[in-house]
């Protein structure tokens, strides 16, 4: 054939499918239908579990326990409670993509609360997990190291596997409310809980942020210690470092190109979930300990009042942050490990 008709050929072929081609682009396309869906499913399931629930009816808290049964007719025919299911779902969708879904008991703007309560979040999210995963790391791989020592070498692994056991099996509330009484209350050191903006003052930002920050790293650290010392010490039996090492290479370069590389793959996948679920909300305890007035003291309040449109936006905005970092997590997986390709 000649090259002008493959040429031919080849601009006969629409544009579409020749960018969806690229593995990357295809990749990205895929992830964002499926992130799409992933939406969508979460969201027709939120709504419809608060449908089915005893005692669910929103009209029923909009009027109050003093209503008549006129005011509660009206109420439903107003908010359009009376339509059917489908009508209220597509109705309160609309009302989340143009920004003015309201919540039902409070009668304010849901969109606009979430985005006072997001800056406590973030903060807390960011911090604590840069701090677990530093942590997390540090421990895992002085274990990994110890554990192929001497005895004292392996009495003091055994002593950090204590230790972190003993993080991951302490609830966060319990542990928040120690730190917050002998290290706030007694001790003078920190704030007793409360937020304050970044943007107010960065030095009281910082020290209200501490002890939250050190709550969760301390849980969620010595999982990460433990996950990484088991793939580390499996990888040091892989064949591909057995190999390094009888080629004479540096004990660091085959530690951290060829070991460290490779183990930090399942950690890399269970911190981009993590943090999402964190930023999503999920740090509900924590804030609540500390008075933060975050995303999750605000879905906890709104589960409480069975109040369906925060809940449902709180839940869509998890689910977002789950499926974007996790698409994050496959691009740095190919990144740390030659090996995995985007197909």
């Amino acid at each position: 054939m000649s090259a002008g008709a493959l040429t031919q050929g080849r601009a006969s072929v629409p544009r579409s499918l020749r960018l969806s081609s690229h593995p990357l682009l295809s990749f990205a396309l895929r992830r964002l239908a499926g992130m799409v869906a992933v939406l969508f499913a979460v969201s027709v399931l939120t709504f419809l579990v608060f449908q089915v629930i005893p005692d669910g009816d929103p009209a029923l808290r909009l009027a109050g326990h003093l209503a008549t049964p006129s005011e509660i007719r009206d109420i439903r025919r107003q908010w359009g409670f009376n339509r059917p299911v489908y009508i209220q779902y597509l109705r309160t969708m609309e009302q989340i993509f143009t920004a003015k879904v309201v919540s039902y008991t409070q009668q304010v703007n849901v969109l606009a609360q979430v985005g006072e309560d997001l800056p406590p979040t973030i903060s807390l999210t960011v911090g604590a997990s840069v701090l677990w995963l530093i942590f997390g790391v540090a421990l895992g791989l002085l274990g990994a190291l110890l554990s192929r020592g001497g005895a004292a070498a392996r009495l003091f692994d055994r002593l950090l596997g204590a230790l972190a056991i003993t993080g991951i099996s302490m609830p966060t509330f319990l542990l928040g409310d120690l730190l917050l009484y002998y290290l706030a209350y007694r001790l003078s050191l920190f704030p007793l809980g409360g937020y304050v903006p970044l943007s107010s003052s960065p030095g009281g930002w910082f020290t209200h942020m501490l002890l939250p920050w050190a709550t969760l790293a301390i849980v969620l650290s010595g999982f990460y210690a433990r996950l990484l010392r088991s793939s580390i010490l499996e990888t040091l039996s892989e064949p591909y470092v057995r190999t390094a090492e009888a080629k004479g290479l540096p004990r660091a370069r085959v530690l951290i190109h060829h070991v460290l590389r490779n183990s930090l793959l399942p950690v890399v996948s269970l911190w981009g979930l993590d943090f999402a679920a964190v930023l999503g909300g999920g740090a509900l305890l924590t804030e609540t300990v500390f008075n933060l007035h975050g995303v999750g003291q605000y879905a906890a309040e709104s589960i409480s009042r069975l109040d369906i449109p925060p809940i449902l936006v709180i839940t869509m905005l998890t689910a977002f942050f789950v499926v974007l970092f996790s698409a994050l997590t496959d691009i740095m997986y190919a990144a740390l490990d030659p090996r995995v390709r985007l197909r």
